[in-house]
């Protein structure tokens, strides 16, 4: 359980670092920092690609598209339900909020969904490459 909650604090970092409705995400500095290319922003933004394309790729490979769709439908319907019984009040900000969280629920998910399989089923997932 603690992995899991590891991968989800990851992700969101990783979510809210890459942008954020607060004006502080590296996508508001590039916006900035354009035309103007620094060394920093360009290290900075190829670190992201490598965490992106790691939590993409294993989200993909152990979901597959079935399970992305499946994951998209949960978390959107759980979405929905918390708007509809008025827990929170839908408004750009708060929308913008819960598709983040979202998003990295679904990352962290895919990067820990052997782990969660394992647990559930007692079966142990193995790579076919």
């Amino acid at each position: 359980m603690f992995g899991i909650l590891i991968r989800f604090l990851a992700a969101l970092i990783l979510v809210f670092v890459t942008w954020n409705p607060t004006g502080w995400s590296f996508i508001h500095w590039l916006m900035q920092t354009l035309p103007q290319v620094t060394a920093l922003l360009v290290f900075a933004g190829v670190v992201l690609m490598i965490c992106w394309f790691l939590f993409l790729n294993a989200t993909l490979q152990s979901l597959g598209l079935r399970g992305l769709i499946l994951a998209l439908a949960f978390f959107g319907s759980l979405a929905w339900l918390i708007f509809d019984m008025g827990w929170l009040a839908p408004g750009q900000e708060v929308i913008s909020y819960v598709v983040l969280v979202i998003i990295a629920a679904i990352l962290a998910v895919g990067m820990a969904w052997s782990h969660i399989w394992r647990r559930l089923s007692g079966q142990v997932e193995v790579a076919d490459d």
